[in-house]
């Protein structure tokens, strides 16, 4: 076995409280334990569920893992007067949490206020900039960075409900005069308001021209990045676009070890590598995975993680997964009709080799369900399938563009494709070591 071997505190103790109250559930339940955890097992289960967070995104630099390549370019950005950025990817990615991260990270090269807001469906351009301008206020008043605590003018200065390119801009130019200003627009494709993305694109724009020390940083999927310069093509030149992808093998494991590193456990390298191949480049899976793992082996009272926590952990992230892709998998799978192929289709469209942006076509689901069934494979076979699970009766878990012979898929939530392997061990549609052949990250 090799193993990962640290000396650090596990638990703060301002948690003492809430460490009390989970040791108390756990002398009760031990998580199916034959006998009850220890005190110091019970305290590194709770505090597990703090150091792998797959509810929400990463705020802990020491916590934090790979994107090198992202953290450089974003830099870059906010550095040179006149360029903006956009971060985009596939949603579950870690996005948000390389935006928490930002002002850890800038603060090694100069000193710049960073204001970061979500995004949601009811937002106007005008919301986008009131909050904004808030939280800039906020952030001045608990951090004065040398500048004056005095109000600032242009909050209340502008109209809440019709500000404009031309005003953001001037607001932001008065603020910047002390220190630079960084303000991330964070899930921007969730804002559905007619004329919001042509209006960030004129600001954009604007800023650039007039060479403000303000750098707008907009995060999303592909969609944004395609709508924000086809509303503006000229903003193009002032936008550095920095695609976020899926995690490379080393990041996963190093978010696996230093998680681990902070609880003071070790892992087994077999169950190390099972975690890194079912997480498949997603940090959400890494996270949810790892914990389950982690509770697992101290609920036996190990310290030390073994391919059999692992595969205890992935059946239970399986009960804890979001509920909307449970129901995503039991739609497009439903189904009485004897002999129906739906969740070997499915499971092979997930294992399926795609392109950059996540696509696959049918001649490459052809091999993965060929050794799935156990039986040769043509496309004519499975074709109707792949049409029934990109249409509304089976929930649209397939995206399908193109016509005819150019025709492609792609699953339509990242976050499934995972679901949908660990499920299909679970249910024993196909043996773990046959997908572990043809698993890709």
């Amino acid at each position: 076995m090799n193993h990962r071997r640290v000396r650090q505190s596990p638990v703060d103790g301002s948690a003492a409280r809430l460490v009390y109250l989970y040791c108390l559930f756990c002398s009760y339940s031990s998580f199916g334990a034959r006998t009850p955890m220890t005190p110091e097992l019970q305290a590194l289960s709770f505090a597990a569920g703090s150091v792998f967070t797959p509810g929400a995104p990463i705020n802990e630099k020491d916590l934090f893992a790979g994107r090198r390549e992202q953290i450089e370019n974003i830099i870059d950005a906010v550095s040179q007067r006149g360029y903006h950025a956009i971060l985009y990817g596939e949603r579950g990615v870690g996005k948000t949490s390389l935006s928490n991260m930002l002002s850890a990270f800038l603060g090694r090269r100069q000193t710049s206020l960073i204001s970061r807001i979500n995004c949601d469906t009811s937002d106007t351009f005008s919301s986008l900039w009131t909050k904004a301008f808030k939280e800039i206020e906020s952030s001045r008043r608990k951090h004065p960075i040398g500048l004056t605590t005095q109000p600032l003018a242009p909050v209340t200065a502008l109209d809440d409900d019709n500000i404009t390119p031309d005003g953001a801009r001037r607001a932001l130019q008065d603020l910047s005069r002390s220190t630079p200003l960084v303000v991330i627009f964070d899930e921007f494709d969730r804002v559905q308001h007619a004329g919001a993305t042509v209006l960030m694109a004129d600001t954009i724009k604007s800023l650039s021209d007039y060479s403000v020390p303000a750098t707008i940083l907009i995060i999303g999927v592909a969609d944004s990045v395609e709508g924000l310069i086809k509303e503006h093509q000229s903003v193009e030149r002032a936008l550095i676009q920095i695609y976020m992808p899926r995690m490379s093998d080393d990041e996963i494991r190093d978010i696996i070890r230093n998680g681990l590193a902070r609880l003071t456990m070790e892992i087994d390298e077999a169950a190390c590598e099972e975690l890194v191949r079912f997480s498949q480049g997603v940090p959400y899976i890494a996270h949810l995975l790892a914990l389950h793992s982690c509770r697992s082996a101290l609920a036996a009272g190990s310290k030390i993680i073994s391919p059999h926590n692992v595969e205890q952990g992935m059946h239970r992230s399986l009960d804890q997964w979001q509920q909307s892709i449970k129901a995503s998998y039991h739609e497009a799978t439903k189904g009485r009709q004897t002999g129906h192929l739906y969740k070997e289709v499915l499971l092979a469209c997930a294992l399926a080799e795609v392109d950059d942006l996540r696509y696959f076509t049918a001649a490459a689901v052809r091999e993965p369900l060929s050794l799935i069934a156990d039986r040769k494979f043509e496309i004519s076979n499975f074709a109707r399938h792949l049409k029934d699970l990109s249409e509304a009766a089976r929930g649209r878990i397939l995206q399908r563009v193109g016509e005819t012979h150019g025709t492609r898929y792609r699953i339509s939530n990242p976050i499934l494709r995972p679901y949908i392997v660990m499920r299909s061990i679970k249910d024993n549609i196909v043996p773990k070591a046959t997908l572990e052949k043809i698993i890709t990250p």
